[in-house]
């Protein structure tokens, strides 16, 4: 029997619960996505990771940690990463000497890629220090200056820009043992609306696509390890959103750009996933339509919670659901997908958080940083 674990949920709490457990145990449920809540400090965060791990090894832990506003974990030792702008304003700063230390500050594009392969390390070793096996990361969105939801997460406009930095983060991400995820395919930057809340329409033609927003999936497709598409309708190419186009997917992405990892669907809980060919769905309904057009997980956050509608439920539907699904034959397990899945676990130990404060090649790359 195929063997695929697509699913990727979240928890309420700093710790497991007997039904986290037993969510986390089902065997369509891949791994899980941390939040803010589910932070206290370090040695919360290492009991938690540890505990998800001892429900199931191969469980893959996720959260959002680009740096800037995005970063989940900000205390404690965590090092305050740069919003990734940053980066792109270093790499486009002319570089000039300080006469009384006989210094240079951080400026120009060989100065800003190497900060940006520090950035990866920094923030892949940390939290990998404490059981985190992946973060959300790198966002390839290009900044024209209109997104209210990615912002100063962009390195650039420039794709070619955006391309170098983000292959200097992957690479430092590498060097710490962590997979990346390049976000938000073909590309978020160029609509205004937040997806998050509303169904973004991006009317620009294919070819002006490919041309700018997706040329960095073209570039990076050989160290790129795992995709997010945008929960964005690109009405030229296709009437469904990015994640559930099996044309932007299977034909763009994987055909014409060659990209052969792992692909994640955003938040199925987000408003522009909630609505397919015109029509109101099901977190089901949701799953089942990426899934089929060629996504191999599919992320349903911030539901576990009391606060959520009925505290939970959601999870709890989604995964008899899904499973039902399966048993009808609506959708079909991947052993390529579960591969790809499991490509993204860390395959190297990781180094404890004492020892990583010393070493090194983190001192080094602190420095460039600060």
């Amino acid at each position: 029997m195929t063997f695929h674990a697509p699913l990727i949920i979240d928890i309420a709490g700093l710790t497991l619960t007997r039904v986290d457990r037993q969510r986390l145990k089902h065997p369509l449920v891949g791994g899980l996505i941390l939040f803010a809540r589910n932070w206290q400090d370090r040695a919360q965060l290492m009991a938690l990771c540890g505990d998800i791990k001892k429900v199931r090894s191969d469980l893959l832990i996720c959260v959002d940690h680009e740096g800037g506003a995005v970063q989940r974990f900000k205390t404690d030792g965590f090092t305050h990463l740069p919003p990734m702008r940053a980066l792109g304003e270093m790499w486009m700063a002319e570089p000039k000497a300080n006469t009384h230390t006989h210094t240079h500050t951080h400026a120009g594009p060989m100065d800003a890629t190497n900060a940006a392969t520090a950035c990866g390390y920094v923030l892949g070793a940390e939290l990998r220090a404490c059981g985190v096996d992946l973060s959300f990361t790198p966002v390839l969105d290009l900044d024209y200056g209109e997104s209210s939801v990615i912002g100063s997460r962009a390195f650039a406009r420039d794709p070619r820009v955006v391309s170098l930095l983000a292959k200097s983060l992957m690479h430092g991400l590498l060097q710490s043992g962590m997979a990346n995820c390049g976000k938000h395919f073909p590309g978020h930057g160029f609509v205004k609306a937040d997806s998050h809340t509303d169904i973004p329409v991006d009317k620009r033609s294919l070819k002006t696509i490919l041309a700018d927003d997706a040329a960095p999936y073209r570039w990076l497709n050989t160290v790129t390890m795992s995709v997010m598409p945008a929960h964005v309708i690109y009405p030229t190419v296709d009437a469904r959103p990015a994640g559930f186009s099996s044309t932007w997917l299977n034909d763009i992405l994987r055909g014409r750009l060659g990209f052969g990892g792992a692909i994640f669907s955003d938040d199925l809980s987000m408003a522009g996933a909630r609505v397919i060919d015109g029509q109101a769905v099901s977190y089901t309904q949701a799953a089942v339509v990426a899934l089929t057009a060629g996504c191999d997980m599919v992320l349903l956050c911030n539901q576990s919670t009391a606060s959520s509608q009925g505290g939970g439920s959601a999870v709890d539907e989604l995964i008899a659901g899904l499973t039902e699904a399966q048993l009808k034959g609506q959708w079909q397990a991947s052993d390529a997908s579960e591969a790809r899945r499991r490509a993204l676990l860390p395959r190297t130990p990781a180094l404890e958080w004492d020892s990583l404060m010393v070493q090194g090649a983190y001192m080094r790359a602190l420095d460039w940083i600060a």
